[in-house]
């Protein structure tokens, strides 16, 4: 292209628009569905049961340790599938720029977005983009929607009940506390890293192994402890957390105590959080630790009868505490 920088010709529909489309979008993610560049892309998909999901990324800033904004809009829908028991298949994909970005920051971002979605073996295959002017968006945001098959996965959805158990994939908190480094608002001897990581193969491994799950989530905006408040919501249990269980890796526990943040609370981008049968849980931690992503994966937890909708915390000096939803934003666009 002529110009290194987005322009507002960019979005106007005509010649410039085809042409970053055609050398940028196209170019990169090109597979039969998308290169007919069709208003609708026209799908195969071999099952009746199908997961659809969409996400809004808008984090700052747009590239961070391990990871970005493009990198995080593939993994964070692909993951919402995936935690519902389905093999992520399709995406679709909108840009809005904002205008003088420069285009090398655009290819390095769509790059990062081919590199996923092959890793994923997930096509993009339809999008759109918009150009506005400076100041009305902070360099780019991202809306992705996804759709996956439906696993035939038993259990999933079983009515939950007392005594079950809950496992996380892994030390939680890091994606949020990496965003706030790369911020420069936080410097830390040992840097944390971004977990933005797709959990696919770790959801299909418990799968595959039959175990028996019955919900799963990926514990982003709110951290674990909204997800889990969000399970009790008008249930008839409640769940009790082992606070010595919970792995925390030390960077992030110690800028947490620094900053008076709680790290069931902040942001992770790379995990998941589930509810197994009873009995199911030490081979459902066993088989997590087969592969990398759920290498500290710890079973953190049980299903209670009472207090039912409530989420106690049994503390590491054997007393407990409330912990309820996220009140507030204690670090703003993280996702």
């Amino acid at each position: 292209m002529k110009t290194r920088q987005i322009l507002l010709a960019h979005g106007d529909g005509g010649k410039l628009t085809r042409s970053l489309i055609e050398q940028v979008f196209a170019k990169a993610f090109s597979n039969p569905e998308l290169n007919k560049l069709e208003d609708s892309a026209l799908l195969q998909i071999n099952t009746d049961k199908i997961a659809f999901t969409t996400d809004s990324y808008t984090v700052k800033p747009i590239f961070f340790p391990e990871s970005d904004i493009g990198k995080l809009a593939v993994y964070g829908t692909a993951n919402d599938l995936a935690v519902m028991g389905a093999r992520p298949l399709y995406l679709s994909c909108g840009f809005i720029i904002e205008e003088g970005l420069e285009m090398d920051v655009l290819e390095k971002i769509v790059l990062s977005m081919k590199e996923s979605a092959q890793q994923l073996n997930i096509k993009l295959v339809t999008g759109d983009t918009k150009v506005v002017e400076r100041g009305s968006v902070d360099k780019i945001f991202i809306n992705t929607s996804g759709i996956g098959e439906l696993l035939d996965w038993e259990s999933m959805g079983r009515q939950i009940e007392p005594e079950d158990e809950i496992l996380v994939s892994g030390t939680i908190g890091d994606h949020g506390i990496a965003i706030l480094s790369a911020r420069g608002e936080l410097e830390l001897e040992m840097p944390v890293k971004s977990d933005c990581a797709p959990v696919w193969e770790l959801v299909n491994a418990l799968y595959e192994n039959k175990v028996k799950v019955k919900w799963m989530r990926d514990p982003t905006r709110g951290g674990l402890a909204s997800a889990l408040n969000e399970l009790v919501e008008g249930a008839s249990f409640g769940i009790e957390l082992y606070e010595n269980k919970i792995p925390i890796t030390p960077p992030v526990d110690s800028a947490c105590e620094i900053l008076g943040l709680d790290p069931l609370y902040l942001a992770n981008e790379g995990k998941i959080v589930c509810v197994v049968e009873k009995g199911e849980a030490e081979r459902a931690r066993e088989i997590m630790h087969a592969h990398k992503l759920g290498k500290d994966a710890e079973i953190i937890g049980k299903v209670i009868e009472t207090p039912s909708q409530k989420v106690i915390m049994r503390t590491q000096i054997g007393g407990t505490r409330i912990i309820g939803m996220l009140a507030g934003r204690p670090l703003p666009r993280i996702c």
